[in-house]
């Protein structure tokens, strides 16, 4: 940690603080976080440092939002994320780097587009065939578990599945405790990322969490249903063209 400059201190406290504010409702925001964490800290090491506070703010957001839970959703997305995360284990190393985020950002523009046109046209229907819950649920769980980004395929799928602001919100909380936490054991074993010195990283960093967390909850109670949902679209896009950078 003696080697820690005051300019990547910045970046990271900057990126707990924006963890805070998405764990606490404004979802979209953690392509930001993942983004300056990496720049702080170097991409592999970066992901063991924001395995436990990820932890933390699912705790809060679970406690807080646990009332507006759709466990029916949350049980049609679950499996297939899972199986993602599995995936994205054994391939994660080896996985070309630039043809992973060129497929990714097309994945995420193409389902942008689809659910703008439903938007436009009003449609109350949602996607209701296995394949759509099991593509994006898959996609997410690689994502989430290679470079902690299934915000964008998770907002896609609750988006689409047309829920209100607080159960988005609540169903999310709940999805990302149990996939989180589920991811812990591959970053402590396997890529051995989660380390002594990485915790004690993650206690400096630790207080620009809750920040982030009051700030949030104090957002998405003035944002109405419309504007949240129009956030999430803005968010998800700036952060599939931010992927191509990272």
């Amino acid at each position: 940690m003696d080697n820690i400059t005051l300019f990547s201190w910045v970046l990271a406290y900057t990126a707990i603080f924006l963890l805070g504010v998405s764990k606490s409702g404004l979802k979209g925001l953690s392509i930001f976080n993942v983004t300056l964490l990496a720049l702080a800290f170097g991409a592999r090491q970066s992901t063991g440092i924001l395995m436990p506070l990820l932890l933390v703010g699912d705790l809060f957001a679970v406690i807080y939002y646990n009332r507006h839970a759709r466990w029916d959703y949350i049980l049609k997305f679950l499996p297939w994320m899972i199986l993602g995360i599995l995936i994205g284990t054994f391939i994660g190393q080896d996985l070309p780097e630039k043809q992973f985020k060129i497929g990714m950002v097309i994945v995420i523009f193409i389902s942008l587009a689809i659910l703008i046109y439903w938007d436009r046209r009003k449609s109350k229907s949602v996607p209701k065939h296995w394949s759509f819950a099991g593509g994006v649920g898959i996609l997410a769980g690689i994502c989430t578990m290679i470079g902690n980004l299934a915000g964008a395929f998770t907002n896609i799928f609750f988006l689409a599945m047309r829920l209100p602001k607080n159960e988005f919100v609540g169903t999310a909380a709940w999805l990302f405790m149990i996939t989180n936490a589920f991811k812990l054991p591959f970053h402590i074993f396997i890529w051995k990322t989660i380390t002594k010195e990485s915790l004690l990283i993650d206690l400096k960093l630790l207080p620009a969490i809750f920040f982030g967390i009051m700030l949030g909850v104090y957002l998405v109670k003035i944002i109405n249903e419309k504007q949240y949902r129009r956030f999430i679209l803005i968010v998800t896009a700036v952060g599939a063209v931010a992927i191509l950078f990272r």
